[in-house]
């Protein structure tokens, strides 16, 4: 493998590992069918429970992991993705 902006060989390889928080969210169909009734419902007849759920409940977060090649040209230090 050869550096694309010196030419020089000495390259080497990793792989990196790019973590992120994703929110989840729900989709157009569960607010279409669902969504919209049960928020009215939930803060009509359920509001004190809500709150509590909402301060101390479980965030709705996962983690989301992408893998990627990255080479580093030894000589001039130009990187690129595979």
């Amino acid at each position: 493998m050869t550096c694309p902006k010196c030419g020089s060989p000495n390259v080497t390889t990793q792989i990196v590992t790019d973590m992120k928080l994703k929110d989840k969210h729900h989709g157009i169909l569960w607010w279409l069918f669902v969504g919209w009734w049960w928020l009215l419902f939930k803060w009509l007849f359920l509001t004190i429970p809500a709150l509590i759920v909402k301060i101390f409940g479980h965030k709705k977060q996962k983690l989301v992991t992408k893998q990627r090649t990255m080479c580093v040209c030894q000589d001039c230090g130009y990187t690129w993705e595979i």
